[in-house]
């Protein structure tokens, strides 16, 4: 049986702040319903390890790393049979709030790297049998920056296990000081443009990026995009020096939570080719939310209020369409000046415009099974969730064709009837993202075409069941090649 240590600082239900956690809760699961031995390594924050001695873990080993007292603890991520390990060190993870990497106030943590540089030590050592333990894996799988030092680490290793590393944002690097660098005592060799130096910071990422045997990203789009200068953010001719190496997989959802055959937070329930509640989800949404029961379209919008969202061309057409008779759920939290503008919106339109500020997972299914239409007008997205519980909700999206976005969302204007599923602009304006408003609004009071948009959405497959065969043969792929495969 393959052995697979999947190395990331996030998974649901014990932490998260976006599709991170839902990823490293899903594929994990997956893998090992294939028949792999897939066993998770994540930071032990204070929640995570008050779960797991609620489920009864167990200590492996304590010693001490430097400075620091280290122990790994070792337990059941909840609701499933995957076995997780939890680096326990307090002086590192022991932190209030909610976030893994910032304070109240959203600051980051000053001490990241070290935070970091920590956890990627420890999965290094656990992935070459240095911790005693009776468990070894045979694949490295480190997700984003936080994980990006364990193939440095394996890297001088007489026989390490194979590493994948997958980008699940590339804006988010993990850049620190040349200062930080020689705090963390990395050895000097590795301050080299083409290692883990980038415009005079080192870069976390860049271990993952340059050290791994294999990449892969949260779609085929994004593995494109992030090779060119408007999506790389600096690392683009890195990763067309790795092109070879890189792959785009797309994610799953879990189909489990997010079926509106049996959502636990609905009150009523449907699916593809028995839609006729969805209408009752609308009504107790509008109900709940107080918004007019005016029949009018209703657009939902679940996600962080950042500019990578799109938000400000978001709010470029909301007057326009809320002048029209349209009405919005928003549920989200980002920069406050989008919080500020969106809350005066949302006093000068009660009845039309319910604004819901932080999350809710409960209110984030029923705005998706409840409303019309799903707005996703993200400038990038890698891979984008939320419009796949959309489509499999029959809330038709309309989205900019980027990333995962223009993988899983197929426009009537560009596709066969029996492909389309949701709405496609392609210009970064928001004039652009009112013409596919526009379209939208005119079919849906076409009811024979919006259903059968609705019915293609909700009947493809959004699973991880595919997407994890997908990553086994990647897996396979590295086992039966011969050695490392770097290009350097």
């Amino acid at each position: 049986m393959t052995r697979i240590l999947f190395a990331t600082s996030e998974v649901y239900p014990l932490v998260k702040t976006g599709g991170l956690a839902d990823v490293s809760a899903s594929l994990p699961e997956a893998l090992c319903k294939l028949g792999y031995d897939c066993q998770i390594l994540l930071p032990g924050y204070p929640a995570a390890l008050e779960a797991a001695r609620g489920a009864g873990s167990r200590r492996k080993t304590r010693f001490r790393y430097g400075q620091y007292d280290v122990a790994l603890w070792q337990t059941r991520l909840p609701g499933t049979a995957v076995s997780l390990w939890l680096v326990d060190c307090p002086a590192l993870f022991d932190r209030p709030g909610d976030s893994p990497y910032q304070n109240d106030d959203g600051d980051d943590w000053w001490d990241n790297a070290h935070r970091f540089h920590l956890f990627g030590r420890i999965g290094a050592m656990m992935a070459l049998g240095q911790l005693g333990l009776s468990w070894q894996p045979d694949i490295v799988h480190c997700n984003d920056w936080q994980a990006g030092l364990i193939p440095v680490f394996l890297e001088s290793a007489q026989h390490p296990p194979k590493s994948v590393f997958t980008i699940h944002n590339l804006a988010y690097q993990g850049l620190f000081s040349h200062e930080t660098f020689r705090a963390l005592s990395l050895p000097d060799f590795l301050w080299r443009m083409e290692l883990l130096e980038f415009h005079g910071q080192l870069s976390f990422i860049k271990g993952g990026l340059v050290f791994s045997d294999a990449i892969t990203t949260v779609s085929p789009g994004y593995a494109e995009e992030i090779q060119t200068p408007w999506f790389g953010y600096g690392l683009d001719g890195l990763l067309r020096h790795r092109s070879r190496h890189l792959h785009g997989i797309l994610n799953g959802i879990d189909t489990r939570a997010w079926d509106p055959e049996q959502d636990r937070w609905l009150d009523f329930h449907y699916g593809p080719g028995h839609l006729k509640n969805k209408e009752q989800c609308k009504a107790r949404l509008a109900q709940e939310l107080k918004l007019e029961a005016s029949g009018a379209p209703l657009f939902g919008f679940v996600g962080r209020l950042v500019e990578q969202k799109g938000l400000d061309w978001l709010l470029a057409v909301t007057v326009p369409l809320l002048e029209r008779g349209c009405q919005f759920a928003i549920l989200g939290s980002g920069q406050s000046h989008y919080q500020v503008r969106l809350q005066e919106l949302a006093r000068a339109w009660p009845g039309q415009l319910s604004l819901t500020l932080g999350y809710n997972e409960g209110l984030a299914h029923r705005i998706t099974s409840g409303a019309d239409l799903f707005l996703m007008p993200s400038r990038f997205e890698p891979c984008g969730l939320n419009q796949m519980y959309s489509l499999r909700y029959g809330t038709v999206p309309v989205v900019h064709g980027v990333g995962g976005l223009n993988d899983t969302v197929f426009d009537p204007s560009e596709v066969t009837a029996d492909q389309a599923n949701g709405f496609v602009f392609r210009e970064p304006t928001p004039d652009a993202l009112f013409q596919a408003v526009e379209r939208a609004l005119q079919t849906l009071g076409t009811r024979k075409t919006w259903r059968r948009l609705q019915e293609n959405g909700m009947s493809a497959d959004y699973s991880w069941k595919q997407r994890a065969r997908d990553y086994a043969t990647l897996y396979q792929n590295l086992l039966t090649g011969n050695g490392r495969i770097h290009d350097d």
